[in-house]
């Protein structure tokens, strides 16, 4: 898990820092949204081809990082 992890960057000058998929203005909280909203990995990576399926993969894994109360630094 830990090298799909390094896809999640957190960069205070990009999306205020919140949690972002690889530096792109695309917050973790949106793909989890996408999601939540009963798109498919492959609707999603068609209506925006910069992203990559290990990028929503990553959004997942950092989800559950944070629900289980841990960060990115013990993971990492």
């Amino acid at each position: 898990m830990a090298n799909i992890i390094e896809r999640i960057t957190i960069d205070s000058n990009i999306c205020h820092g919140k949690a972002c998929i690889r530096h792109m203005r695309w917050p973790v909280e949106v793909i989890i949204d996408l999601i939540a909203s009963g798109m498919s990995f492959d609707d999603i990576i068609t209506d925006h081809p910069e992203l990559e399926k290990e990028d929503i993969l990553a959004s997942l894994a950092y989800a559950k990082i944070t629900l289980s109360g841990k960060s990115l630094a013990e993971v990492n």
